[in-house]
């Protein structure tokens, strides 16, 4: 029993570390540009995508297409800034449909490219960490919990020790009085989106080989991100890596003891029961950030 629960802790860090990047992303996004951003699962795909092509079909190193991964999704969240969510910025809702739209059109694009079959990803390397008999890490699966804790310390020092990032937080907190300081709100939008896409990317990219890569697979991935949000507090980056922990840990155990299906339903009742007890979730306030 003790090394069940070990091994289901490891579990459950692994999906905590792919879900931190995945939520962190969108909080971002949301926090500087007041956008609920529904395609962001599909970026997330998309990172995935560009290691099938590069990877798996290519032959080309794994480390480079991840990279490329986050480069590429960040640039398309670049363009999203531009074509969708500025013209819309003072519509917050029609905002929020054209990223349901921009989902249905990266879900399109996908299924033209690679069609709606289960796409195949060579592991990058069979290795695994042994801590017993029964408890042992796949070395990718390690990969993506060391990527997560160095991406999100990189994110919290560009936020916290230089001057793009302090310009990010200013214009998450008071974007009018941000404007009035001198900072150019079109320029932190840009930085946050292409941040935030960039880690969706780069989650999807180093969990390709773990997981089924197909059109849809952002589904599930952007439900459990809004969860994640929701409980860590809208707006609040610490409370969305704290929520990704919680939920991850929850998630888990519920699966390997019970079943998946029980599991989705123990995760919206954390959700409801942290909205009932603190409705601005664990780390939330009336600020946006």
């Amino acid at each position: 029993m003790v090394e069940l629960l070990a091994q289901t802790c490891l579990n459950a860090l692994y999906a905590a570390s792919y879900m931190s990047l995945v939520a962190v992303g969108l909080v971002l996004i949301f926090g500087v540009m007041g956008v609920i951003n529904f395609a962001h699962g599909e970026l997330f795909m998309l990172g995935a995508y560009v290691v099938v092509s590069l990877y798996a079909d290519l032959q080309i190193s794994f480390l480079f297409a991840v990279a490329v991964g986050l480069v590429f999704v960040g640039l398309v969240g670049l363009g999203m800034e531009r074509a969708l969510f500025r013209p819309l910025r003072t519509n917050p809702l029609g905002g929020l449909v054209a990223s349901i739209g921009f989902l249905m059109i990266l879900q399109a694009l996908a299924v033209m490219g690679f069609g709606v079959r289960m796409e195949h990803v060579p592991p990058v390397t069979q290795q695994v960490i042994a801590f017993s008999d029964k408890v042992h890490l796949a070395m990718p699966r390690l990969f993506v919990i060391v990527a997560a804790v160095v991406l999100l310390t990189a994110l919290w020092a560009f936020l916290t020790k230089t001057r793009f990032g302090w310009a990010l937080r200013a214009s998450a907190q008071d974007p009018e009085a941000a404007a009035l300081q001198g900072i150019s709100i079109n320029q932190t939008s840009r930085i946050a989106m292409f941040i935030g896409a960039g880690l969706a990317g780069v989650a999807g990219a180093l969990t390709a080989p773990l997981v089924s890569v197909n059109p849809h697979m952002g589904h599930s991935v952007i439900v459990t991100a809004f969860i994640v949000i929701i409980v860590g507090g809208v707006g609040s980056l610490e409370g969305a890596v704290v929520a990704a922990v919680a939920y991850s840990l929850v998630h888990t155990f519920v699966t390997t003891f019970y079943d998946g299906v029980i599991a989705d339903i123990v995760g919206l009742s954390l959700m409801l029961l942290v909205l009932i007890v603190k409705p601005t979730g664990l780390f939330g306030t009336a600020d946006r950030a």
